[in-house]
This record gives structure tokens, C-alpha cells and sequence, in this order.
């Protein structure tokens, strides 16, 4: 008796005024737009972002909600003071001690190991080349001895907006330079741990997760995702264990 493969429900497709505020709220998360910083007016978003204004609307009532952003009578939209979201206080400790690295990696595998199977199944087609292109702009600036350290944030980034649940693209985001722990910009990025071996490493690793995400493969994207952060903790272990040999 031959078997019938069930086919996967379609992926959600993310309602516009969501691609709207996850592109403000990283804009906002990313320093891009600062504090006390006048939003576009909503014609200028709307004809910026391709939408009504009422998607526009919805999209600024959402990070009002949020305590992001505040209206003010005549005046516009404003990003606030201490924008906050659900999970801003994720960010507020700037250590550089090695110890902090590694625990924000333990929050990491507890996420984004999630996060890859869920992008397995769900991922849309262009979700999916999000994804594939910034793997290709890694090892591009590889090749160009660019920097790597936002565009592997990108990949990351792009798996957890492909799960279609805002709240793994939040968390993210609100560990911002931490989710990187070996870029130059991180608190704890060295010179030691950027060599082109190690970069090309992490490019192998990501491509892994790729090629599982690509092929719907939901138990082999966790166990890429896992393998790839399980050997960032190693590194890090390690380096901590040499800082105790080496005081």
C-alpha cells in the first residue's frame, strides 16, 4: 500500500501592517530612528512602505501599545524617551565579562533552535530568499574581508521572522550586538576569535541551517541550529577557561 505524503498547510502571510511595524520597530531597536525622533508622516509611510494609511495607522497604534512611540496632537508620531517593548529589559545589562556571552547563547539555543524548525514548516518563498540572501552577503564580505558581524545578525534575524510569530523576531532584536557575541561591535567581540577560519566556519554552519530550512526538514533545521550554537558555547567555554588559567 503506497503511503500519501500529507501536504503542508500554506504559510501565514504576515499582515502588512506587521512588515510594517517590524521594519519601524528594528529601525527604532537599531538606533536608525533615535529617541525623540518625529516618525514620517503617514502619507510619507504610506507611499514609503506601499499601503493605506489605515495600515499605517494600525501599524503605529501597535507600537504606541508597545510604548515605542507616542502621538501628539498636531505635531506627529514621536519614538519615545525609553522606547520599551515585551522584551526590552533583555538588553539593558552592557557587561563584557565572557560569563554574560554564554548565557545569552544558553537564551539563544532555547530560541532559536525552535525557531529554525517552526521556519521549516512555515517559511514563505520570500522569506525563505531572505534567508539565502544574506547568507550570500556573508560570504560575499567573507571573500571582500568585509565585516560579518550584522549580516550574520541578518541571517539569524531572517529564521525568526520566517517562524511568522513576531515575538522570536523581538527577542532578537532586543539582544541586538549580544546575538552576535563574536562581532567587533559586540561588548565582547576580539580580533582573536575573527579569523577567516572561523568566519568560514560559521558560513558551514549556516549553510546547514539553510539547506534544512530550504528542504522543509524541520528536525534537521534544529539539529543544524543546535550544532551551530552548541559550538559557539564551546568556543566560549573555552576562552573563559583560558581567562582562569591566565587571570
Amino acid at each position: 500500500m503506497s503511503l500519501i505524503q500529507a501536504t503542508p498547510p500554506p504559510a501565514r502571510r504576515p499582515k502588512l501592517a506587521d512588515m510594517v511595524v517590524d521594519t519601524l520597530r528594528k529601525q527604532i531597536g537599531g538606533g536608525e530612528i533615535g529617541p525623540g525622533d518625529k516618525l514620517p508622516t503617514e502619507s510619507q509611510l504610506s507611499t514609503h512602505f506601499g499601503v493605506s494609511r489605515t495600515v499605517v495607522r494600525e501599524a503605529i497604534a501597535a507600537l504606541a501599545a508597545d510604548g515605542m512611540v507616542q502621538s501628539r496632537q498636531g505635531a506627529g508620531v514621536f519614538v519615545m524617551a525609553r522606547a520599551t517593548s515585551p522584551f526590552s529589559a533583555i538588553g539593558g545589562e552592557r557587561s563584557n565579562k565572557i560569563s554574560v556571552a554564554l548565557n545569552v547563547l544558553e537564551v539563544r539555543m532555547g530560541i532559536e533552535i525552535e525557531a529554525a524548525g517552526l521556519a521549516a514548516q512555515r517559511r514563505s518563498a520570500s522569506q525563505e530568499a531572505a534567508i539565502h540572501e544574506a547568507w550570500n552577503e556573508f560570504g560575499r564580505l567573507l571573500d571582500t574581508g568585509g565585516l560579518t558581524g550584522k549580516t550574520d545578525f541578518a541571517f539569524h534575524r531572517a529564521i525568526a521572522a520566517a517562524t511568522n510569530n513576531p515575538f522570536y523576531v523581538e527577542v532578537l532584536d532586543a539582544l541586538g550586538s549580544r546575538t552576535i557575541p563574536c562581532d567587533v561591535a559586540s561588548p565582547w567581540g576580539t580580533e582573536s576569535v575573527l579569523t577567516y577560519e572561523y568566519q568560514a566556519g560559521l558560513h558551514e554552519e549556516h549553510k546547514r541551517i539553510l539547506a534544512a530550512i530550504s528542504t522543509a526538514d524541520e528536525t534537521r533545521a534544529r539539529e543544524a541550529m543546535r550544532d551551530h550554537l552548541s559550538r559557539s558555547q564551546t568556543r566560549y567555554r573555552d576562552r573563559l577557561a583560558e581567562q582562569s588559567r591566565n587571570p
